[in-house]
């Protein structure tokens, strides 16, 4: 480490060095090397140490370096300062302070050297000052540094696990002024609840958010709030939407301030009303819906459902299992309940309810899904999609492509769906030799393994012409 610090660069000169110095005898001139610095090392032309002058408790092998080259008793990082430094005292130049590393028995001791030369041919005397202490300050000063960072860190990952926490809870909350009762923070439920935009909230009162007639009693709930924690909630209207709302109030100290924490809730009765709003809807809605319970036996279901399976009213379907009407028996309501196990939600599944009696049943497609709490229970959106099949080739006609083989799943068995594609993968294969051997009958009977005869009797089964066209070889 350099430093510029106590160097002869930038001070002032004596006005009178000559008579002030000019009787300067060798006993002063060593006291002063000795109180010039912790170590004092003489050293020749050729960089040895020919005397010194050291506190031994301090360098305790300092009188081994006798006889050494100056080089020699320092690590490999501080040997180009030492040759720098020498170097300019043999030109007569007098260098800032440079910190090397002398070598002693304890391990590596920093030491701060300026070199000062003597006279011509006479050497220089290289003064050092002991860094340890300043080492060990400076150390205990990164440490404290550290320190400080990793509790600014550990402070700032606490803000943000609480900003998160903050602005993430359903419920609304906000941090109120005790003295002024303005806004100072509003988490996102808080802005939704009082039909505020975004970061609209902080600055405001809080009391400029609820109905005039019940301010005096929120002020004296908030007043009690400040000096007892043992404060039911208050019910309240707001302004904005005339809603009665609870609220409740703790207070606590910040800085030197007074704040309190408002946490808001629905008051009695809402989520009754909501509950009720949300029954409302779901038997009003167009695609039928059913709830059942984990053995999948109904529980509840709205008249689109009871319409869809011809039932009466939903009492008459409460506690039936739904297999009675859902899906073919025995197949399509495993397979769902199946994937709802696994994944919790099912997506546009084809089925079919109403399947009874040899009949084959209406074809529908339904959403479900299921709770993941210790009792179970599966919600299921269904919809008819029979105009949807318009369009889609008749089952009693062999398909031409494989889009048309997919189609067919939901609405016709595993066997003769594979039924099906053996006949498309057979006529696919005829049509492909018949254009490799350019419509010759023969030559595709010989490529397919077929005698002539089995051959004529699939192209008059799949259409593909009469026995006039092409060539018989």
């Amino acid at each position: 480490m350099s430093s510029r610090k106590n160097s002869l660069e930038g001070k002032l000169p004596f006005t009178s060095a000559d008579r002030h110095f000019d009787t300067l005898g060798a006993d002063v001139a060593a006291r002063l090397a000795m109180v010039a610095g912790d170590i004092a090392l003489v050293i020749d032309d050729a960089g040895k140490i020919i005397d010194l002058t050291v506190n031994p408790r301090e360098f305790p092998e300092a009188t081994q370096w006798l006889g050494c080259n100056w080089l020699d008793t320092v690590n490999v990082e501080s040997k180009p300062k030492v040759m720098e430094m020498l170097a300019n005292a043999r030109k007569g130049v007098t260098q800032h302070w440079r910190q090397v590393n002398q070598i002693t028995s304890d391990g590596e001791v920093p030491v701060r050297f300026v070199v000062v030369s003597i006279g011509q041919g006479a050497g220089s005397i290289a003064f050092g000052r002991d860094m340890r202490d300043a080492a060990a300050l400076q150390q205990r000063v990164l440490q404290a540094q550290q320190s400080l960072e990793r509790d600014y860190l550990r402070l700032r990952q606490l803000e943000a696990r609480y900003r998160m926490l903050f602005e993430h809870t359903a419920e609304p909350v906000l941090i109120v002024d005790a003295e002024t009762f303005r806004i100072r923070e509003a988490n996102q439920a808080a802005h939704q609840l009082f039909r505020a935009r975004p970061g609209a909230l902080p600055g405001g009162k809080l009391t400029n958010l609820f109905a005039r007639a019940g301010r005096e009693s929120l002020i004296a709930f908030l007043g009690s709030a400040m000096v007892s924690n043992g404060i039911p909630p208050l019910e309240v209207e707001t302004v904005e939407g005339a809603e009665i709302i609870s609220v409740s109030a703790s207070g606590f100290r910040e800085r030197g301030g007074q704040y309190l924490l408002i946490r808001i809730a629905g008051a009695p009765g809402a989520s009754e009303q909501t509950d009720s709003a949300m029954a409302r809807v779901i038997d009003a809605m167009p695609d039928a819906f059913v709830l059942t319970d984990g053995r999948m036996q109904i529980q509840a279901a709205n008249m689109a459902f009871v319409e869809l399976v011809s039932a009466a009213t939903a009492d008459q379907l409460r506690g039936r299992p739904l297999g009675d009407f859902l899906g073919r028996p025995g197949i399509d309501l495993d397979l769902i309940e199946g994937q709802l196990a696994k994944h919790e939600i099912a997506r546009n599944v084809n089925t079919v309810i109403g399947a009874r009696d040899g009949f084959e049943g209406e074809p529908v497609e339904l959403s479900a899904v299921r709770t993941v709490d210790d009792e179970p229970c599966y919600g299921f959106v269904i919809r008819p999609i029979g105009r949807r099949l318009r369009d889609l080739p008749a089952t009693n006609e062999a398909p031409r492509s494989v889009e048309q083989l997919t189609d067919l799943v939901g609405r016709m068995s595993l066997r003769d769906i594979v039924r099906e594609s053996t006949d498309l993968i057979e006529r696919l294969c005829i049509e492909a030799a018949l254009e490799y051997t350019s419509n010759n009958r023969a030559s595709a009977a010989e490529i397919l393994g077929l005698s002539r005869q089995s051959l004529y009797s699939k192209l008059h089964r799949y259409g593909l012409g009469n026995m006039a066209d092409g060539v018989d070889g």
